[in-house]
């Protein structure tokens, strides 16, 4: 059976639009789905180390420092962060999250502006990285 693709949405070919059922409120912070057509550009989890691997202190902080190691990864395919379609975060701490949600949406918005793409929060026992606090998976999609 073939899935059902619904038509094509403003700009879909040139930028990821969000998707959001009739009568569903309007998500802050995420979308609820998101459609795209083009080259698939994904990144392995990302933590908030600099180049010299040393994290900084603090969640936010690492937020900060992930979101612009995502930003550079994606640059590299040819992806800006609206081309931003998923992001899967890995936090060690969904209290610490929680408690830093105002400075995590200042350095959010401040790497990857006004785009909310399709998200999902997971607290994890550790990371691989024992420093890291946070550890993000993006995937984007660029219109070819």
């Amino acid at each position: 059976m073939k899935p059902v693709i619904p038509l094509a949405l403003p700009d879909e070919d040139v930028v990821p639009v969000t998707l959001n059922p009739k009568g569903w409120p309007v998500p802050r912070g995420y979308a609820n789905g998101m459609a795209a057509r083009g080259r698939i550009i994904v990144t392995g989890g990302v933590v908030g180390w600099d180049v010299m691997g040393n994290f900084p202190e603090g969640f936010a902080a690492q937020a900060r420092q992930c979101f612009d190691n995502i930003r550079l990864i994606l640059a590299e395919g040819g992806a800006l962060p609206h081309h931003i379609v998923r992001l899967t975060w890995y936090v060690t701490d969904v209290e610490e999250y929680q408690a830093n949600l105002r400075p995590l949406g200042q350095a959010y918005r401040d790497v990857f502006g006004a785009h909310y793409p399709a998200m999902a929060v997971v607290q994890v026992v550790r990371l691989v990285e024992t420093a890291a606090k946070i550890e993000i998976e993006a995937t984007a999609v660029v219109a070819e």
